[in-house]
């Protein structure tokens, strides 16, 4: 049991404490992904597919400040016509050097004043000043001078495909014996490999290397996740630095918040690294992919794809986590719900036959009333060659289902009174094989993710005539998995038979392609499914991370050691204690070869192969020329969240389930298999998060010790600026100095524009236009914008004037007339943000840069008050010293300001 399913049991209570904050639904998730902009120097920066990145300059967003009321009207119009399209500015001689890959990730790096865009494969840096194109590199940092041509076919590839197509016509010729279906499977799975290869190749060249999340640090470092889990760390000028690889699922999403790093994946968890990369810890946040991440009011908070959303507390991983953790799991009795379902599954070979509405209720519809989830696992739909190779054909490019199954789930639904007592919530076929979940309408709510697998273990582990088809469901908050199997067949292939459930049980990814990687094509999407399957095998697979999993199926197990006679004589005495010492899935599961850590409920029918169709009773076990010995091929096993036999239902083991009946439709007679049916008892431990909620909130708000941990953690230091005026010429440089008075806590400072304004005659300033977040002026650089501070230290930052340009206006993206950048004087008011490591308030400084022009550029003797309050309020470049941060120079700093 621990070699497969240990890991489940074990993962519960590792978390730290959260708050839960409620669903979101699948409309709000795609509308909060869907955003690729970002803004430099007060322009507004869009990417869209096709490479496509448009500007909408400030200066146009700031003429709609000034409209008047009768024609604000017009300021969408405006706006949107006023936009730059970057493809018309890096255009040489007809060619095109940006990216032709979709843009689907876009930060401003406003330090430097540069802007990110980002395909899957490839990067481009561009100047958010002037709006050039810097370079243009890939994944692994090396320059790329061309990236708009499109993938073409591998000549290699395409001479490798006619030599096996010309070799395929000789081995027809030669070989007439061969048989359609080994003709039809040397065919698919050339064409198979052929789509696999063209759809990994043209869309993403090497998949896991893919980027799948962008962020920027404090520190002003870029960093970029994988579809490997690799994380990278670049420098602002695109120089690839150092990558770290601490989990082997694919990145999702990034947060930062002070001097950390938080890394959402696919697999649900979230990781913590500081910005040196070193991993301070990790945890399952949710059951389905992290996509997205935010901070705010002390918390990060995680959205999951099943649209759940929880609230971390910043300071974890920390010393608060195990404090609370603690104090919640004294109050857990308080908030702990136990749900009672019952889950009726049943499997059926139907022996490409179809059944009567009476046989259908009598295997499903009798037992049926008061069930919340049937589950239904059919084997031998429908086979044959030709249909085996076009489900393999379908598989390739992601499309499945047959009106044959189709006409299955019809009747099944039709018996099971779909539509007003059940609701069909997910079915999923691989050539004969086909599952499907009904849910009854009063827990439907409590019901959903439904994700679906598929397995072939067929000729080559290629086709589907044997394999396994799985669902996945979260049941109040917990996970369970159905799988229907078909193994391999015969009485000797006991090892076979073996390797087809490991095969299964480590390869099977459940997931919805289109929801994961926004796959443009069902090609791609089946790619990339089978490169996260390839990647399973190494990590840990999906099936042991869910609370309950059941196997259903013909897993073609035989009797051993038993003439055909003799087997039937002690079926006809029901002596099945003898028979079931014959059973090779009972020796082999003692043995630990297979469904380790899984159990059955005791068997008490008949073997359930072979009959003849449509002969009631045990006389019709097959009496033809090849008298198949009977056998329990069709059989249902199950696994809980339990680790030994006897376990109470609780939240740390949160699924306990019992067998009420566990039986075989005998009187079916419309296949060779009779249809077998298992009646669970499932109790499930849920968190009543409301409750949980208002357990958390008085626990922070009457412990002492905690409110003092959080008081001290959130401490934002004591900070001094060295100005709060300054006034700058033509590219002139002053240095702006930020103190960190405290000899204990490092200080986080950030620096944002407020607000701009024209200086008007007599020297007063207009109102302040806000700014918001549209970043610094054109005309102004502030280096570093954002940093750490240690104890005891100082930074220094470079207020700098940048030299004027000449800019065009746009309509429609076509140039109309060229100007020149206001030259009247200006003014801004800078904010300096200072907070602490884990605080969520600020402390803010406010300093006041005006910008004079050289035309009326003061004497430095002049004996103007004005010139003698800037020249005791600025410290130019050559008064600056360089700085240790040493505590002689910090006291220096603070007598400076002392009165």
């Amino acid at each position: 049991m621990e070699r497969l399913w240990g890991k489940s049991v074990k993962r519960r209570g590792k978390w730290p404490p959260y708050v839960y904050f409620g669903q979101c639904g699948r409309k709000e998730i795609r509308w909060l992904l869907g955003t690729r902009c970002c803004q430099s120097k007060g322009d507004l920066w869009s990417g869209s597919e096709g490479g496509v990145i448009k500007i909408w300059p400030w200066e146009s967003i700031e003429k709609v400040f000034s409209l008047t009321m009768e024609e604000r009207h017009m300021a969408a119009l405006l706006v949107e016509r006023s936009f730059i399209d970057l493809r018309s500015q890096v255009t040489v001689n007809g060619v095109c050097n940006i990216l032709a890959s979709d843009v689907k990730y876009m930060i401003s790096d406003n330090c430097r004043a540069k802007v990110w865009s980002a395909g899957y494969q490839s990067f481009a840096l561009w100047d958010a000043r002037t709006r050039e194109l810097l370079k243009v590199f890939n994944v692994d940092g090396q320059m790329e001078n061309r990236v708009d041509i499109s993938p073409v076919q591998d000549p290699a590839f395409d001479e490798e495909w006619k030599m096996k197509s010309v070799s395929s016509l000789k081995k027809d010729k030669l070989q007439a014996s061969f048989s359609f279906l080994q003709r039809s499977r040397n065919a698919i799975m050339g064409a198979a490999d052929a789509v696999r290869r063209v759809a990994a190749k043209g869309a993403f060249g090497d998949d896991s290397r893919r980027t799948e999340a962008l962020v920027m640090t404090i520190d002003g470092m870029i960093w970029t996740g994988c579809t490997s889990g690799l994380l990278v760390q670049w420098d602002g000028n695109g120089n690839r630095l150092q990558d770290f690889h601490y989990h082997s699922f694919a990145v999702q999403c990034f947060c930062t918040f002070g001097s950390r790093i938080w890394v959402g994946y696919v697999s649900g968890t979230v990781q913590v690294l500081d910005l040196e990369g070193n991993l301070l810890g990790g945890w399952i946040a949710h059951d389905s992919p992290v996509i997205n991440m935010t901070s705010g009011a002390g918390y990060v908070f995680t959205l999951a794809n099943d649209g759940g959303i929880r609230g971390w507390n910043t300071t974890s991983p920390g010393p608060l986590d195990s404090i609370l953790s603690s104090e919640l799991a004294g109050k857990e009795f308080l908030y702990t719900r136990l749900e009672n379902l019952k889950i009726l599954a049943g499997t059926w070979n139907v022996g490409q036959g179809r059944a009567s509405h009476d046989s259908l209720i009598s295997w499903l519809g009798s037992a049926s009333s008061d069930v919340g989830i049937i589950v239904v696992g059919l084997q031998e739909v429908e086979m044959g060659a030709g249909f085996l190779a076009m489900s393999a054909a379908k598989e390739t490019v992601g499309l499945e289902g047959s009106s044959v199954g189709q006409w299955w789930l019809d009747m099944i639904g039709r018996t099971l009174d779909e539509g007003s007592i059940f609701e069909r919530v997910g079915s999923r076929q691989l050539a004969g094989l086909l599952i499907a979940v009904w849910v009854r309408n009063n827990i439907r709510a409590h019901v959903g993710d439904v994700d679906a697998a598929a397995v072939p273990c067929g000729f080559g582990r290629a086709i589907g005539n044997k394999g396994a088809v799985g669902l996945r469901m979260r049941v109040y908050n917990r996970i369970m998995c159905f799988v229907n199997c078909h193994f391999a067949a015969h009485l000797e292939a006991v090892n076979r038979r073996n390797a087809d459930f490991d095969h299964v049980y480590r390869t099977m990814i459940f997931s919805r392609p289109s929801n994961l990687f926004n796959a443009t094509t069902a090609g791609v999407s089946s790619a990339v499914q089978m490169l996260r399957s390839a990647n399973s095998v190494e990590g840990t697979p999906e099936l042991s991370e869910a609370d309950m999993v059941v196997f259903l199926g013909d897993f073609n197990y035989r009797l051993d050691g038993i003439s055909y006679d003799e087997a039937r004589d002690f079926v006809s005495q029901r002596c099945f204690d003898w028979l079931k010492e014959r059973d090779q899935l009972r020796a082999e599961m003692e043995a630990g070869n297979v469904f380790q850590g899984m159990r059955e409920a005791v068997v008490r029918f008949p073997p359930t192969y072979k009959f003849e169709r449509h002969q009631a009773g045990l006389a019709g076990y097959d009496s033809g020329e090849k008298k198949r010995i009977p056998a329990w091929c069709d059989r249902i096993l199950y696994r809980d969240s339990r680790s030994a036999a006897v376990a109470e239902c609780n939240l740390e083991c949160p699924v306990v389930s019992s067998i009420l009946q566990y039986e075989a439709c005998m009187d079916v007679t419309d296949s060779d298999h009779k249809p077998v049916r298992c009646m669970f008892s499932v109790d499930i431990a849920r968190v009543d998060e409301s409750v949980r909620r208002q357990e958390f909130g008085e626990i922070i708000g009457s412990n002492k010790r905690i409110w003092h941990m959080l008081e001290e953690l959130c401490k934002i230091p004591d900070t001094i600026v060295s100005t709060n005026n300054i006034i700058l010429q033509n590219q002139d440089t002053s240095i702006l100095r930020i103190t960190n008075k405290s000899g204990k806590y490092e200080a986080l400072f950030e620096i944002i524009c407020e607000g701009q304004s024209t200086i008007k005659e007599g020297g007063l300033a207009s109102d302040h236009q806000p700014r918001g977040s549209f970043g610094f002026p054109r005309w102004l650089e502030v280096n570093p914008a954002s940093a750490i501070i240690k104890p005891d230290h100082v930074a220094e930052v470079a207020v700098h004037h940048e030299e004027f340009q000449t800019l065009e206006e746009f309509v429609d993206g076509i140039p109309q007339n060229w100007w020149c950048e206001d030259s009247r004087d200006k003014e801004v008011i800078l904010v300096v943000k200072i907070r602490g490591k884990f605080s969520t308030e600020t402390r803010n400084h406010r300093i006041r840069v005006r910008y004079c022009f050289a035309a009326k550029k003061l004497p430095i003797d002049s004996k103007s008050n004005s010139s003698r309050q800037a020249q005791g309020t600025v410290l130019h470049r050559s008064d600056m010293q360089r700085l240790s941060g040493s505590s002689d120079v910090v006291a220096h700093l603070r007598n400076m300001h002392s009165p």
